[in-house]
């Protein structure tokens, strides 16, 4: 079995919707004519979102199980959020093969309780001294992955949005408790804050504040 992009002529999954009641989530979705089963794709949501899955982390979901339980169920833990990812599974007389969708219909992110993200900024100046030192330290309740949080520098002002001044990715993980950052060097006019890389998709995921 392999992945194969869709055209025009292949089957793909369309109207993927989601409903969480208490603590288990509830997908279903429009089958396409002639597919008679799917596989399922489950990874946190903060992690990078790979296109091509391993074969072997999929699960196998037939057209009659999900007809037989209204959808496709499964308990949901921890909090943060899931990505979940459905692909047709095809077979049209050779070799088997997954649909691969840039369309993004066959994706969904589902929040389970937003996590808190506190962030402190300290700095510091001699009184003769061109630049100044600036220390961030981030504290999380769960693991936060590096591409979740940048920083912003701007010359004049703080910045009040990801574009508004120079984007800076950090290079660590943050593990849950306090991460203190290496300290950097910035023009004495110049301010740093924290911001997500991508605050439509982690916003539904943390709730990122100051101290």
């Amino acid at each position: 079995m392999q992945y194969m992009h869709a055209d025009l002529n292949t089957p793909v999954i369309r109207e993927l919707v989601h409903q969480v009641d208490e603590d288990r989530c509830i997908l279903r979705w429009h089958w396409p004519d002639g597919i008679q089963a799917v596989y399922i794709h489950r990874a946190p949501a903060d992690q990078a979102l790979l296109e091509q899955p391993a074969i072997d982390s999929l699960k196998l979901y037939t057209r009659d199980e999900y007809k037989a339980n209204n959808g496709y169920h499964e308990r949901m833990q921890g909090v943060g959020g899931w990505m979940y990812m459905v692909f047709a599974y095809w077979n049209d007389g050779g070799e088997p093969v997954l649909i691969l969708q840039e369309d993004g219909q066959n994706r969904k992110i589902i929040s389970t309780g937003k996590s808190r993200i506190i962030y402190g900024i300290k700095q510091k100046r001699g009184l003769f001294q061109k630049n100044k030192t600036i220390q961030m330290r981030v504290t999380t309740e769960v693991p936060v992955a590096k591409d979740v949080l940048c920083y912003v520098r701007k010359h004049g002002s703080n910045p009040t949005n990801k574009s508004d001044g120079t984007v800076y990715p950090f290079v660590q993980h943050f593990n849950p408790g306090q991460t203190i950052l290496p300290a950097i060097e910035v023009g004495k006019n110049d301010f740093v804050r924290i911001f997500f890389t991508d605050g439509p998709t982690y916003g539904q995921l943390y709730e990122l504040m100051p101290e």
